[in-house]
């Protein structure tokens, strides 16, 4: 039962955020929710490496490997976001407004906890459109022009994406109805059923699934909504929709990997790789004409769904590995940068790169947390990013697909030139103004120990990765395989 109990926590937090106490209470509660799911869903992930799932209500609500690895994610990333929330919303002069925020905070992370734990494909459909629902609110929480526009994008854009997404989750139920063992509909029955549906019925349904939640997860053409809410959120929504968001709806995306790989008649592999290099190359060369740093980081993101999408059609033990691994390092990468962006953003109350110069000097933390966050993200070694883009270029050689690492490489190297850019002259270069960066700034203390927080698993999954996380890791992979 503890799988109800992880998805009762947020939502009895998400009331007592609602109610009239004092403006410290709502941050505190959230903080305390998000930590106890924490410890849950460890617990929970530990009973998935002993016995390989964990189960609440049969063929509905359970969790294998991979969905194991997403939840663990939400809940890591939750936690810190909840923590820097508490210094970063303090300068929020209306307490019904804070409440709100973390009430749907709350939810927000509600949602993106039952995705994965959801067994029944249409079920999680369901889900995914609770994660685009609920984050409305928080990408318009500052009521600007452009967070309004952003917000209307994004809604836009991302339920047009669901709407044909459905129609994919349609034709499956369609094409599989009435042949379900013991009448369950789960993703397991999909894989054991995919060789008696029509090749024609699994391409359509995929192509579909991939173009609605290609858009939710921002593949490249379908990408244009993520920069702008990625910008104009508040930084911790940002860690989320950034961190583990987009990674929420690439995981159902993935799930339909081994069901078209059951059925040995659809070129699912190639889809991916196609799918995947042309956002990594679109995204490469956006970051190098890029002009706001939350944007910057947000057309990462594009870049790194590219990338796992890439590895998952590389295939193979090997490129599925890659493919967890960089989930598992983007996420934790990701929600550091955002968190480095918000402290930048305190500090210098701008988004602009051309107006922010010297920041090391202005905010040491600030400034050393943005540069560890752009090294870490572009993949410098021995970081934990390093590690997993290695093994996915690695895996490629081996399986002999030389064109597709070739490109993979080459926008990699772009990407990674282009944000290292940027981020030297913001961090150490000259301001023009010489007072504009003579009075140092201090950064409120749940900030700070939040990038301390973020920081330690970028550096130790660099250096060392503990057994338990290695055999989920295998296990993860070993879902995208079978």
């Amino acid at each position: 039962m503890i799988l109800l109990a992880i998805l009762a926590v947020p939502l009895l937090a998400a009331l007592l955020s609602c109610l009239p106490f004092g403006r410290r209470v709502a941050p505190a509660v959230t903080l305390t929710s998000c930590t106890v799911v924490l410890a849950m869903v460890i617990a929970a992930a530990m009973g998935v490496v002993a016995r390989g799932s964990v189960v609440a209500i049969a063929n509905w609500v359970s969790i294998d490997g991979l969905s194991a690895l997403i939840l663990l994610l939400v809940a890591t990333i939750g936690s810190t976001a909840a923590l820097f929330s508490w210094g970063y919303m303090a300068h929020e002069p209306s307490t019904p407004h804070l409440r709100r925020y973390y009430a749907n905070y709350n939810l927000f992370v509600f949602a993106m906890l039952s995705v994965p734990m959801l067994a029944e494909p249409n079920l999680v459909w369901t889900g995914v459109e609770m994660t685009t629902i609920l984050s409305v609110y928080l990408i318009a929480f500052e009521n600007t022009r452009e967070a309004l526009e952003a917000a209307w994008k994004y809604s836009v854009l991302t339920i047009m994406g669901g709407a044909i997404a459905l129609l994919g989750f349609l034709a499956l139920f369609a094409a599989t109805r009435g042949q379900y063992p013991g009448g369950a509909y789960t993703w397991q029955t999909l894989i054991e059923l995919a060789p008696r549906v029509s090749p024609g019925v699994l391409a359509t349904a995929f192509v579909l699934i991939l173009v609605g939640f290609g858009a939710k997860a921002g593949l490249v053409p379908l990408h244009t909504w993520l920069p702008d809410a990625h910008s104009q959120a508040p930084s911790p929504i940002c860690a989320l929709l950034s961190g583990i968001k987009t990674t929420v709806i690439l995981y159902v995306i993935l799930r339909l990997v081994p069901v078209l790989n059951a059925s040995g008649k659809v070129d699912v592999d190639g889809w991916a790789m196609v799918v995947g290099l042309f956002s990594v190359g679109i995204a490469a060369f956006l970051i190098i004409q890029v002009t706001d740093y939350k944007r910057l980081f947000a057309f990462s993101t594009v870049e790194h769904m590219g990338i796992i999408l890439t590895a998952a059609g590389i295939g193979g033990a090997a490129g599925h590995y890659g493919a967890v691994y960089q989930i598992l390092n983007h996420a934790l990468t990701k929600s550091f940068c955002f968190f480095a962006a918000g402290a930048t953003l305190l500090v210098v109350d701008t988004r602009q790169i051309a107006e922010v110069r010297g920041l090391i000097r202005t905010s040491p933390s600030a400034g050393a947390a943005l540069l560890f966050g752009g090294i870490a993200i572009a993949g410098a070694p021995p970081l934990a990013v390093f590690l997993s883009e290695f093994s996915i270029l690695r895996s490629g050689m081996a399986e002999q697909h030389y064109l597709a690492s070739g490109l993979l490489a080459a926008f990699v190297v772009v990407a990674f030139f282009g944000i290292l850019y940027h981020l030297n002259l913001m961090v150490f270069g000259q301001a023009s103004s010489p007072t504009a960066e003579s009075i140092p700034v201090r950064l409120p203390r749940s900030c700070v120990l939040t990038l301390i927080l973020a920081a330690a698993p970028i550096i130790i999954l660099g250096v060392y990765m503990p057994e338990p996380l290695h055999r989920l890791l295998e296990m993860a992979a070993n879902g995208l395989s079978r």
